[in-house]
């Protein structure tokens, strides 16, 4: 009886711990977004005397000539092209250091774990892109975004490639199949799960990215949603309004996905840890 108590303690705990964390927040980002520019420079969590929905939605999305529209779509853009690389490029890598057994291949880790470890550097990235003519091109941008993501998709793969019998691999060779007809036509649509660990969890990860399209993607035209709440913000003057509306609705499209594929997230990385 005892430990059912504790048990139900803990998780009311972690329930007051979620509420406080996040939806808390979430209530105040949307109770100002309903405001007007005097009630939501007051910054309190009351609930709006009137409420601005559309007046404050419209005024954000004409902002600079429509420079969110063209935010969302450079954002989807990017996360898209960045994704389907990413995935491309790190299911071939961890296939190949899984199946590989040579001298080589503890260095090869060694490398995709110095991934996690090092930081990445803003100057030297920006001189490499410059140099090979990629710097303020949408390009540039998709390459460090899946430089940055690499070592954690490769981990994921490898691990839950393990868990793959050789002897398919093997079966296929017999069969005649090539080394890339091996991997696209058998072994990566075994990978769905983790597929779409990766899918989720990098999604959300670059679409909400502030740092990178800051510095390797500069200029108006080349704005993503994160950029765009500059529109509302400067030394003298803050419109808290239509700033918590901008919030709103980058936030929604991230927040969506992950509440759909929570389970799928969750059951790709289970996946990986046990076979791996």
């Amino acid at each position: 009886m005892s430990r059912k108590i504790k048990g139900l303690g803990i998780e009311v705990i972690a329930i007051l711990l979620t509420i406080l964390i996040f939806w808390i927040p979430f209530y105040f980002v949307v109770v100002n977004a309903l405001k007007d520019k005097k009630e939501s420079s007051l910054l309190n969590l009351a609930w709006p005397s009137t409420i601005h929905l559309w007046d404050n939605l419209k005024e954000v999305i004409t902002a600079r000539d429509y420079m969110l529209l063209r935010a969302f779509y450079n954002s989807t853009l990017l996360t898209v092209i960045s994704i389907t690389v990413l995935i491309l490029v790190c299911a071939m890598a961890g296939f190949v250091m899984q199946r590989r057994n040579d001298r080589a291949t503890p260095w090869l880790n060694f490398l995709v774990l110095s991934g996690l470890i090092i930081p990445p550097a803003i100057v030297p990235t920006i001189w490499v892109l410059n140099g090979i003519g990629l710097f303020k091109t949408l390009p540039g941008l998709v390459l460090v975004e899946v430089a940055l993501g690499f070592p954690f998709g490769v981990l994921l793969y490898k691990g839950f490639m393990s868990g793959i019998p050789r002897e398919v691999d093997e079966a296929a060779v017999v069969d005649g199949s090539s080394g890339f007809g091996l991997f696209y036509r058998i072994i990566l649509p075994l990978l769905q799960p983790v597929t779409a660990t990766i899918i989720v969890t990098s999604s959300v990860g670059i679409f909400n990215d502030f740092t990178n399209p800051l510095y390797f993607f500069p200029g108006a035209k080349n704005a993503t949603v994160q950029l765009t709440l500059y529109n509302f913000q400067s030394q003298f003057v803050t419109q808290w309004n239509l700033l918590f509306m901008n919030i709103l609705l980058i936030t929604l499209p991230p927040l969506v996905l992950f509440i759909f594929f929570n389970k799928k997230i969750v059951a790709g990385m289970t996946a990986g840890s046990v076979k791996g």
